[in-house]
């Protein structure tokens, strides 16, 4: 099983032998393995127009618009407008025919123009609260013959580390907090989840594929303060406790314990579909 950085290198000799001047970032040991499993299964060519959706500071939008050339296009959009201007600034005056533009993905304005393909890595946790109807609505704007391809960390992404935060949470009695954590992991979707999703918009050649990916930590404040954990899954269980002095508690508990829960296990979600 790879781990973050595994997945990297193998990617970074990969683009080193093609010799890319815009490969995905070595050092992102998140994203980029992310984006790795969703060009594995896109189908992409010079001069194809492409909508990358939830584009953050770019990974892979300046890998796809290298790979598209001057006669394609793409435009990465993304909900934050500092991501974007973050984006922006890394591109400066060089692939002009890349745009990165402040769009919500789950409402698409109606003049926007269909593309032949739609790639979202790391997008899915986004389209909250309606996840497959955002999924719907991005079809819209797939030209016919069209593939859309997105990622996201599945259902029983990190499943030992919430196993063992309901354990901590039972032996203290914390029954709300446990039903709020019981909740927040309810509404994560699973592989097959968006299986359905796509078979439900009459796609065809439907792929889903999990890949596990290993992500290393240490104990106590290196666990805590883990900046991939940190932002983008601890503050979800502390977000389970009113009582933040409590949620200290417990998750500081769970940091010395990292014995039980490691190691630490991401699922890597890919899904690919293409329009009749």
């Amino acid at each position: 099983m790879p781990t973050a950085q595994e997945g990297n290198s193998h990617m970074s000799e990969r683009t080193n032998d093609v010799r890319l001047r815009w490969p995905l970032p070595a050092h992102d040991y998140w994203s980029t393995p992310f984006a790795e499993s969703l060009l594995q299964h896109l189908n992409i060519s010079p001069g194809a127009s492409i909508l990358d959706i939830a584009s953050g500071h770019g990974i892979p939008a300046f890998y796809l618009a290298e790979q598209v050339g001057p006669t394609g296009q793409v435009l990465a959009i993304d909900l934050s407008g500092r991501q974007v201007e973050s984006a922006r600034a890394i591109q400066g005056a060089q692939l002009p025919w890349l745009r990165f533009e402040c769009l919500d993905m789950r409402a698409l304005p109606q003049h926007l123009p269909c593309f032949d393909r739609i790639t979202g890595n790391l997008s899915v946790m986004f389209f909250r609260p309606n996840r497959f109807e955002t999924v719907q609505g991005l079809v819209e704007h797939l030209k016919p013959g069209g593939q859309l391809v997105l990622t996201f960390p599945s259902l029983g992404t990190f499943e030992s580390l919430w196993r063992r935060i309901d354990q901590e949470m039972a032996v203290r009695g914390l029954l709300a907090e446990r039903r709020r954590l019981e909740a927040y992991l309810a509404e994560r979707p699973s592989a097959a989840d968006v299986r359905g999703w796509l078979d439900r918009i009459f796609l065809s050649r439907i792929v889903v594929a999990e890949y596990p990916l290993e992500v290393a930590t240490g104990a106590g404040q290196a666990f805590l303060q883990h900046p991939l954990l940190r932002g983008g899954f601890l503050d979800d269980a502390y977000e389970c406790f009113e009582d933040q002095g409590l949620a200290d508690e417990v998750m500081t508990r769970v940091s010395e314990d990292i014995e039980s829960f490691t190691p630490l296990i991401a699922q890597r979600c890919m899904l690919s579909g293409w329009k009749r």
